[in-house]
């Protein structure tokens, strides 16, 4: 009996050793695979349906954790980068979403407007780095038949978005209307020069001269106040008037004068 006991009592010594050696085993591999793999990074996917081209709201996606060593440049890991944004194509629930599927929301003023882009060439010239929102003249110079002839082609045209700032400006996009595109594009590829001007409309000049802008056709006049005389132009003036009426009047006694004394003679 107590032979049996010993035995019984080994064989659990035994078990409960080779248990633990099996469980730092497992531990030690889990440990293993998780440095490997980088620990976790919560990424977004698409909470429920999603519709292509309409904006993307906060409430339609949620997070989910995959291993660090699966994440790529492509996958989102902030709210931040769905503002404006829309997806391009239909996303169903638990779709993940990366940033190749989406892009930002147009911000056209109008449906029926459309994008041109202006970029620096030898043919298209900027006098000024432009940005965003800005304004611009579109100056063009042709040469029909040996005729050559310069003239404002487009007047006050909105800029989109610009390409680039200060020494890396290279271009820009215009808003036109659909109407005005093909002719703006046919201009970029026949015209034999092509100036983009900034127009500071609504702006006082470095001068002090009031601009006023007409309603009708969106043009500016200059309006320059008359300037005002010296005091001492105007009072010397003034003096001289006197003297010439009394010369007259002189010059009127003596011709008086001689025409009584040639009569009586």
């Amino acid at each position: 009996m107590l032979e049996a006991k010993r035995r019984a009592a080994i064989f659990l010594i035994l078990a409960f050793i080779l248990a633990a050696v099996t469980g730092y085993l497992v531990l030690e591999k889990v440990k293993e695979l998780n440095a490997e793999l980088g620990g976790m990074t919560s990424i977004y996917i698409a909470k429920g349906s999603i519709p292509s081209r309409s904006p993307i709201e906060a409430s339609q996606v949620t997070k989910m954790d995959i291993p660090n060593k699966f994440v790529t440049d492509s996958h989102i890991l902030s709210a931040d980068e769905f503002e404006h944004q829309v997806s391009i194509v239909p996303l169903n629930p638990g779709d993940i979403i990366t940033k190749n599927m989406i892009k930002p929301v147009s911000n056209l003023q109008d449906a029926n407007n459309r994008l041109v882009t202006m970029y620096r060439t030898d043919k298209i010239q900027f006098d000024q780095v432009l940005t965003a929102l800005d304004r611009v003249d579109i100056i063009v110079s042709t040469n029909n038949n040996g005729k050559k002839k310069t003239e404002v082609f487009m007047k006050d045209v909105l800029v989109a978005y610009a390409q680039g700032t200060n020494d890396s400006f290279s271009g820009i996009a215009v808003e036109v209307t659909a109407d005005e595109a093909p002719s703006l594009i046919h201009m970029q590829n026949y015209a034999e020069h092509i100036r983009v001007l900034k127009a500071n409309v609504g702006q006082a000049s470095s001068f002090g001269d009031e601009i006023e802008t007409s309603e009708g056709d969106g043009k500016s006049e200059v309006k320059e106040e008359p300037k005002e005389k010296p005091e001492e132009e105007t009072e010397g003036s003034a003096a001289k008037e006197p003297e010439n009426k009394e010369g007259t009047t002189d010059k009127t006694e003596q011709a008086t004068k001689q025409k009584t004394e040639d009569s009586g003679e």
